[in-house]
């Protein structure tokens, strides 16, 4: 699988570990940056750009998820939702993580840096990446409405 990361400062070394530890474990990671520490940088450019990724990828076929970082991962969550396409959803802790991928078939995982050790965001980030979707009859109800009006901008019955 392969894995779209992007963070802000405050994920760098979240990000880096991730880097490493994900690509030991057999994950393709793709790391849209930064690619150095800027305490005043603009994480939305990183974080759609991997939510692009994601986009992309799952349109071409290739199976891919999403990882978005930062203090709070709130910001980075609200850039990567930007994206059509993408349901990127702010986990923290390991039933947010499998339950967005299980109930919400969340594409992107949010994640806050300042929120959590490595070792506790490292296992969120693992619950995510290997919980799959149920495919429940409801659950892909809910998400084509959410798809249509994402498309039409027509609120669902």
């Amino acid at each position: 699988m392969r894995v779209h990361l992007a963070t802000d400062h405050a994920g760098m070394e979240l990000s880096a570990h991730l880097v490493g530890h994900l690509g030991a474990a057999g994950y393709d990671v793709v790391d849209h940056g930064p690619t150095e520490y800027d305490p005043e940088d603009d994480y939305p450019r990183f974080c759609i750009n991997a939510a692009l990724a994601v986009v992309a990828d799952q349109a071409a076929g290739v199976e891919a998820l999403g990882i978005v970082l930062g203090g709070s991962g709130n910001g980075e969550q609200i850039a990567a939702n930007k994206v059509r396409g993408i349901r990127a959803a702010l986990a923290w802790n390991l039933d947010t993580a499998r339950l967005a991928r299980n109930h919400n078939d969340a594409n992107i995982i949010a994640v806050g840096g300042r929120q959590h050790s490595v070792e506790e965001a490292t296992s969120i980030i693992e619950a995510f990446l290997a919980e799959p979707f149920s495919n429940d009859s409801r659950h892909v109800r809910r998400i084509g409405k959410i798809a249509d009006y994402e498309a039409t901008g027509d609120v669902p019955e």
